[in-house]
């Protein structure tokens, strides 16, 4: 496997789907604003999106892909496990789903308490989650048949099946002027019509290497009885970022707006996080998991490390970029039509404080690969559970006093907790230890990251004017701000060897 070229792939139809997510959310943001339509859709929206995020970006991967490799050379054990998977799945999905259904309103009560106090937009975000709510059964199992493709090393489909969902939003969101305020329950419908879009598109792809039989006489055999004792522990710990952020919503419907704020920041940052965590996550833990099985030690410390030095050099210098003009790309991206000066100050703020976690949400997935290669889901499922409670306990203590934006600083604390105590436990179980290489190359990455810092802050500086809120062609300055970052970053990486072109070619 050439960990590169893989993660780039994985990361290229992922950059494509977030760009068009960055589309939708302009366009939202423009017909919707900061306002109670946009509280009640987001509501609706990150209800399903977070299972979505928790099954599909990694997490189902982390207890499935290791035991369904492991019998790929015993093609009627693997069909058979992976079946009986399948079919367990649509049982407890669909019981789930009906279940919700019925105590909706109970349920976004819970979900966001602070609507009750309008009552009109804990009504309209009641009937908005009944229509997107069925999302989650159709993702889930388009998320099982992505875990196959990936354990097969097909990361390409998998990757861009996202794009569906936001193509359709899109599409719906081109009509928001003559939807008016109906434009909200279309875009509900659009949600739920992706899933079952994605679910079909999969399943053409899958049948080459699998064929689902829906059939409710199986049997309950060990493996499957270890698969669903990885699974909740996985699902908690590798999804730990999207509990603390669905935590930051329910605190965060206390307060007009807040919702919105948080969201649209969430958007800017998510697209580093799916390269530098997710995608690198995803595809080191099939050849990870054959590699622990086999005891290949000098490989295992290889991948391992590569693994963490790819990481380090995507999310160090986005965060450092996110820390400089936080307000300058939410202004750009976002700061048009009803998102006002206002709605760009409060997100960019929030932005600011979840950027500096950037690199601790990258590095909980990458870290949390390595003990899933190894059917150890139970020490990440204890960090993160603690990393949860320390989320919940700063957020409700200092949500009085600071606002909204206790929600991003609890996030980044108890995430950067979560990584430095997965790190202590992969050191102290024997788990993982530092090359020479990855020491060299770090140093190289941080200063890199300085050098790049300064430079795009005086890109910033030199055209403020034109980064300013009122400023027509902000989005492009952005860009091209952006792409010379970038370019800056990369030369100055391999004139200083953080990076080599040699190491593109490397497999693992």
């Amino acid at each position: 496997m050439n960990l590169i070229k893989s993660t780039g792939t994985f990361s290229f139809f992922t950059i494509i789907s977030r760009l068009l997510g960055y589309v939708r959310d302009i366009l939202i943001a423009v017909f919707l604003g900061a306002g109670p339509l946009a509280d009640a859709f987001f509501v609706a929206f990150r209800i399903p999106n977070t299972f979505r995020r928790l099954f599909s970006e990694g997490t189902f991967n982390a207890a499935f892909v290791p035991s369904y490799s492991s019998l790929l050379n015993k093609k009627k054990q693997s069909d058979n496990f992976a079946n009986n998977i399948f079919n367990l799945l649509i049982l407890g999905l669909l019981f789930l789903v009906i279940v919700i259904e019925i105590l909706m309103p109970l349920f976004v009560f819970l979900i966001a308490p602070g609507f009750e106090e309008d009552l009109q937009k804990m009504e309209l975000a009641i009937t908005l989650t009944r229509i997107t709510f069925p999302f989650l059964l159709f993702i889930s199992l388009a998320s099982f048949f992505s875990a196959i493709l990936n354990t097969h090393n097909k990361f390409a489909i998998a990757s861009a099946t996202p794009i569906i969902l936001n193509i359709l939003l899109i599409g719906v969101l081109l009509f928001g002027k003559i939807l008016n305020d109906e434009l909200v329950y279309y875009l509900s419908y659009a949600v739920t019509a992706s899933g079952v879009l994605q679910f079909v598109f999969l399943y053409f792809f899958v049948k080459k290497y699998f064929s689902p039989k829906i059939k409710f006489s199986f049997k309950i055999d060990d493996k499957i009885k270890i698969f669903f004792r990885k699974l909740l522990p996985s699902i908690f710990s590798s999804g730990v970022t999207q509990i603390n952020i669905l935590i930051g919503t329910i605190i965060a419907s206390f307060q007009a707006s807040a919702v919105s704020y948080l969201y649209y920041a969430d958007r800017v940052y998510q697209i580093n996080l799916a390269i530098a965590g997710i995608a690198i996550g995803t595809v080191i833990l099939p050849q990870l998991s054959k590699y622990v099985k086999s005891q290949k030690k000098k490989k295992i410390n290889l991948i391992q490390n590569k693994a963490l030095e790819l990481s380090l050099f995507l999310s160090i210098p986005a965060a450092t970029a996110l820390l400089i003009a936080s307000e300058e790309i939410i202004s750009s991206l976002f700061g048009y039509g009803s998102f006002d000066e206002l709605s760009v100050k409060n997100s960019a703020k929030a932005l600011f404080y979840f950027a500096i976690g950037l690199p601790a949400f990258s590095l909980i997935k990458v870290f949390s690969a390595f003990f899933f290669a190894r059917h150890n889901t139970k020490i990440p499922f204890y960090i993160s559970l603690m990393s949860v409670l320390l989320n919940v306990f700063i957020s409700i203590i200092f949500f009085k006093e600071i606002g909204f934006l206790i929600i991003p600083i609890a996030t980044t604390t108890s995430s950067w907790f979560n990584a430095i105590l997965l790190f202590v436990f992969l050191k102290k179980k024997n788990l993982f230890s530092f090359n020479l290489v990855f020491i060299d190359r770090f140093i190289k990455i941080l200063i890199t990251s300085v050098l790049m810092g300064l430079f795009f802050n005086y890109i910033i500086y030199f055209f403020k004017d034109n980064f300013l809120y009122q400023a027509n062609f902000k989005a492009i300055y952005l860009v091209g701000a952006v792409i010379l970052g970038l370019i800056f970053y990369l030369l100055v990486a391999i004139l200083i060897k953080a990076f080599k072109r040699s190491d593109i070619n490397l497999n693992y």
